[in-house]
């Protein structure tokens, strides 16, 4: 489906009363479930297809493999990764300029939010799925983060 087609598919039902559209065509289907606000969602995505990649002039070097994914997957010793759901934008605040939901050194219980994931105009709220306390942050403010990205470590 049409980037452009989807992107006007969800303005439609964030701007209208409909809660749920779904839509099928012979290239794929579409489901757009708009949130309530106050609860927490955490929808189903389809991978989305690789971009194509412009061709790489003859001349210009390619970082090797493990350079490349290295700042992405920060060393772990111990503790409970808290991965990504879905692929969005991290914010650690509820709100612009707010308090951060979560610090390190802060306790946390199952179940409280530590985050939230924009996702198609979409506030997710992350929560912790095991209670414990914060020792990293694994992403910054305003990242863009991948499905099964690890974003905190709780001990």
């Amino acid at each position: 489906m049409d980037l452009r087609k989807l992107k006007t598919l969800v303005d439609l039902v964030s701007e209208s009363n409909i809660s749920e559209l779904e839509i099928t065509e012979s290239d794929g289907k579409v489901r757009i479930v708009k949130a309530i606000p106050g609860a927490t969602t955490t929808p189903a995505m389809a991978p989305a297809p690789a971009p194509a990649l412009a061709p790489r002039p003859a001349d210009e070097t390619v970082p090797s493999s493990d350079s490349a994914s290295a700042p992405a997957e920060a060393p772990v010793d111990d503790g409970h990764i808290v991965k990504s759901p879905m692929v969005g934008t991290f914010y650690r605040a509820a709100t612009p300029g707010g308090k951060p939901l979560v610090e390190v050194g802060a306790s946390v219980n199952k179940g409280e939010p530590l985050c939230i994931i924009e996702a198609m105009k979409i506030m997710n709220e992350i929560e912790a799925d095991e209670g414990g306390t914060i020792t990293k942050v694994l992403c910054e403010n305003g990242q863009a983060v991948e499905y099964g990205q690890p974003l905190f470590v709780i001990e």
